[in-house]
């Protein structure tokens, strides 16, 4: 079968853009705790002050990482951010290879991000909790939901004969 074309496939230049998104995030956002820079409101550093400005009252599990949230940070710089790039491209030039590791990639980070985090920012330890489960939830849910989507939409073999 042949693939369709990328003007047929709009659902895959959407996901391109997201996971583009993402790709930044991932290096913005993740690695500050990555890294183990101090995010303070008069940081220097201008990453560690917006990351503190999200996690003071909606993610105290980021803003404190416990080694276990720096090595999912860890993942998502330097795992989930290259490959975010690579899915991108695989997903504009209708590549069927990146399937195998769109299934992999969606079913961890779903798994990581929204049973083990998710868990944790609503029911873990109390120092732990989200204050500002809104704030949380808006900045965190497309990292579960998109994954999800990506999911569905690599469910059966050549997935870009398909529009969706």
């Amino acid at each position: 079968m042949n693939n369709l074309p990328l003007r047929d496939r709009k659902i895959d230049l959407f996901f391109a853009v997201v996971f583009l998104t993402f790709a930044v995030t991932s290096g913005i956002a993740d690695a500050v705790p990555t890294l183990g820079i101090e995010m303070a409101p008069d940081s220097p550093n201008f990453l560690a002050r917006a990351n503190y400005w999200y996690a003071v009252d909606a993610d105290p599990l980021f803003m404190h990482p416990p080694v276990w949230m720096r090595i999912v940070t860890g993942l998502s710089t330097f795992v989930y951010g290259p490959f975010y790039l690579l899915l991108a491209w695989a997903l504009i030039k209708g590549r069927n290879w990146i399937q195998l590791p769109a299934v992999i990639y969606a079913t961890m980070i779903s798994t990581i991000t929204g049973i083990i985090v998710f868990g944790v920012e609503f029911f873990g330890e109390p120092a732990l909790r989200t204050q500002n489960p809104l704030k949380f939830l808006a900045f965190n849910t497309p990292y579960v939901v998109l994954p999800l989507l990506l999911l569905a939409r690599m469910r059966k073999p050549e997935p870009f004969t398909r529009s969706f």
